[in-house]
């Protein structure tokens, strides 16, 4: 594995803290890494924290630190997650690496608490970097990480990310542009359209989303 793999798997995701609500007790992150940032969660909130992890030597390391650690595909191991369990579900940057990600996420909805929450992040195709690569210069040159990393199989704008959650019958909690661009190209974009395209100022989207069916809960 790269230096530049490992350190990723090694990320807190400090910054996500925010998104998780306060009281949670039981999470469960799939692509947890060595379970860096479900750590935070286990010291921080005293949850009892799950993950999934599909490479070996992260879940080894991450099942050190964590109650549970299943090493296998995100889609092959629901089996062993049980029902109606956890507060919130986590799912940083693992969305675009699945051919159905849908699937997953509609399977899902049966592992929440009545008042859990899935919380995502996932990358924004329409990135100004990204976006300035293909439609400027016309090159969509996979990457070994980043907006096109090679082993990206989906692809998400701000709009399609809305428009997935409503046809999959979630609600979006809230919903939060990460990451922005420090380019004046772009700052000036903005100015020129009145913030027209403002999504492409944000490499990653994060997502709290519940089932419509908490909705009169």
């Amino acid at each position: 594995m790269s230096p530049q793999a490992r350190e990723y798997y090694q990320s807190p995701r400090d910054d996500m803290l925010e998104f998780i609500p306060p009281h949670v007790e039981k999470t469960l992150e799939f692509g947890c890494g060595e379970g860096a940032f479900s750590l935070l969660l286990k010291e921080n909130y005293h949850a009892e924290t799950w993950a999934v992890e599909i490479d070996e030597d992260s879940a080894k390391v991450a099942s050190q630190k964590l109650h549970k650690v299943i090493n296998e595909d995100a889609c092959s191991c629901l089996d062993q997650i049980p029902e109606a369990y956890f507060d919130c579900i986590i799912c940083f940057d693992i969305l675009e690496h699945l051919v159905d990600p849908y699937s997953l996420l509609v399977a899902l909805k049966s592992k929440l608490s009545a008042k859990g929450v899935i919380v995502t992040s996932i990358p924004n195709i329409r990135y100004y970097s990204a976006l300035k690569k293909f439609l400027v210069h016309g090159n969509w040159d996979y990457e070994d990480q980043g907006i096109l990393d090679r082993t990206h199989l989906r692809f998400f704008t701000h709009n399609s990310i809305v428009k997935m959650y409503a046809s999959l019958d979630f609600d979006i909690v809230q919903m939060k542009g990460m990451h922005p661009t420090s380019s004046s190209t772009c700052k000036l974009i903005q100015i020129v359209t009145l913030n027209r395209f403002s999504d492409i100022k944000y490499k990653h989207f994060v997502n709290v989303v519940k089932p419509k069916s908490q909705a009169s809960s």
